[in-house]
């Protein structure tokens, strides 16, 4: 038996054939249920979903199960991410079922960042599985209704699988196969790292179009602004991000004071071009802690709900 199927509006505006936009929401370090919903707030009839990070870089948060379910209570569809590097087989199959039986409608698997990395970093990494094999025992739960254990299970979940890729780390020539794997295990959308080097994002989307991935997953470009020369400081030592020479000179050109407003240009200029790409879905905003200005750049890229509510416009070039 399976649950009423969660009809997201993350997979009716991507069979619609809709260029879509998500976000994501951070979880609060504490207790409080308001503060994702004062965030989803922000983000209500933006985006089609929003990704609710699960201790993201390694950093203790509320757990993604329960502030998917406070962003759904506040009007924004969640996309629950859950890594392996927290729980074992068992635990990240209960959180599958758990979500499925309360109707969160998208889960986003990886394999996640270490311990190391966060505020825990002598806390015991668990990767028991990887993205991909969770990927698996993902849509076999769904799809097939087994466990990796083999027992059936009677009432199967019925969320769409997404994952993450990464187009520019080395050796690239192998990102676009590295995807087909997930796709094979079950991934039916992909979020990707930010998207500055378009060349090399071209290569990777023809890549994948050559190998028939885009006809099976929906590709969504990872964007945001760079709202600082720290800001580019920083993105410029995180692995697999590539920030072009022009993009640099563009952000350094400009007053300290013209940053921002130069980086949430670059932003919606890189929207609109990811709409001429071939294969590309929709956009993935990362803008953690400036949800405030999500809607202002999807509104001047003329893209997600909220442009398609006014006035039809937003499909898939």
């Amino acid at each position: 038996m399976s649950p009423p199927d969660p009809g997201g509006e993350l997979r009716a505006a991507l069979d619609a054939g809709h260029f879509v936009v998500t976000a994501e929401i951070e979880p609060p370090g504490d207790a409080d249920p308001d503060a994702v919903a004062r965030k989803a707030e922000l983000l209500r009839g933006w985006v089609d979903a929003a990704n609710i990070t699960d201790n993201q870089g390694a950093r203790v948060r509320m757990s993604s199960l329960a502030a998917s379910l406070l962003a759904m209570r506040a009007g924004v569809e969640p996309v629950m991410q859950l890594t392996c590097r927290d729980r074992n087989r068992l635990a990240l199959q209960s959180d599958l079922l758990a979500a499925g039986a309360l109707g969160i409608p998208n889960v986003l698997l990886l394999t996640g960042d270490h311990p190391k990395a966060g505020d825990h970093p002598d806390a015991k990494p668990v990767f028991d599985l990887d993205g991909v094999q969770l990927g698996w025992a993902a849509r076999a739960l769904r799809d097939e209704g087994t466990l990796m254990s083999g027992r059936e299970i009677a009432t199967r979940p019925g969320w769409m699988i997404g994952t993450v890729e990464n187009p520019f780390a080395p050796p690239t020539e192998l990102r676009a196969r590295r995807l087909a794997k997930k796709v094979a295990a079950g991934a039916e959308f992909v979020q990707t790292q930010f998207v500055f080097d378009f060349d090399l994002f071209e290569r990777w989307m023809g890549d994948l179009r050559d190998l028939g991935v885009t006809e099976k997953c929906a590709v969504l470009a990872g964007v945001g602004p760079i709202r600082s020369l720290r800001a580019l400081e920083f993105m410029r030592t995180v692995p697999g991000v590539v920030i072009p020479d022009e993009v640099e000179r563009r952000l350094r050109a400009v007053p300290s004071d013209r940053v921002t407003e130069e980086g949430i240009d670059l932003c919606v200029e890189t929207i609109k071009r990811l709409t001429e790409v071939p294969g590309v879905a929709g956009v993935h905003v990362m803008a953690i802690g400036f949800e405030r200005g999500v809607p202002d750049i999807v509104q001047r890229a003329g893209v997600g709900p909220g442009v398609r509510g006014e006035s039809g416009k937003g499909g898939r070039t």
